[in-house]
């Protein structure tokens, strides 16, 4: 059966939604057979506009992505913070540069996961990733959410938690908020998840 190759494909600003990525990667990793490696996508602000918001210098271990990377891959997570509800442009403008591979439905039948930051509760934690699911429609690709199978820690009350049944999240607030050990506990399961249902499309 060969390899089973899993692109984590990611836009952070401010470090958060890398630090899920990085998780992702090792749970993804966890499952015999799979390979999983992470890229972000090119950036489309200026150099004086990070500067002025403070942007976290980026992964100079993680490669910008290419559009016609994606068809090496068997399956993919997609993570970005949320603008308004909805992807940053930055990941907006990755999708919309697909436009080749979606004229010959190139994707069609891979499977696809969603990650994501907001900064509080209203700033889309499940918005985020329902609106995205509309760029998997259009390539036919196959939606993969986590339902709630993570089990229990779904249902947390006791403490700030992103994330839902739509896949992993956290919340940034005003940027100094951390990824909490649950919420890396669920990337880190979304990763394995995610893989372990790729793999068995390939077989």
């Amino acid at each position: 059966m060969g390899t089973t190759k899993i692109y984590i494909v990611f836009y952070s600003l401010h470090g958060h939604v890398e630090i899920m990525a990085r998780e992702i990667q090792r749970g993804a990793n966890t499952i015999q057979g799979v390979e999983a490696t992470l890229w972000q996508v090119p950036e489309t602000l200026s150099s004086s506009i990070l500067n002025k918001v403070k942007a976290n210098p980026k992964a100079d271990d993680v490669p910008v992505i290419l559009p016609e990377q994606l068809l090496e891959a068997d399956g993919f997570l997609f993570g970005f913070p949320s603008r308004f509800g909805v992807m940053a442009s930055q990941f907006k403008a990755f999708f919309d540069a697909t436009h080749e591979l979606w004229a010959t439905q190139a994707l069609a039948g891979k499977p696809a996961g969603f990650f994501w930051s907001t900064g509080f509760y209203g700033g889309g934690q499940e918005l985020a990733a329902f609106t995205a699911i509309t760029q998997l429609a259009h390539h036919g690709m196959l939606f993969v959410p986590l339902g709630y199978t993570f089990g229990s820690g779904m249902f947390e009350m006791g403490e700030v938690k992103g994330g839902s049944s739509y896949g992993a999240g956290t919340f940034a607030a005003d940027g100094s908020r951390q990824p909490s050990e649950l919420e890396l506990q669920q990337a880190f399961y979304q990763g394995k998840y995610v893989s372990e249902i790729t793999k068995k499309l390939k077989g």
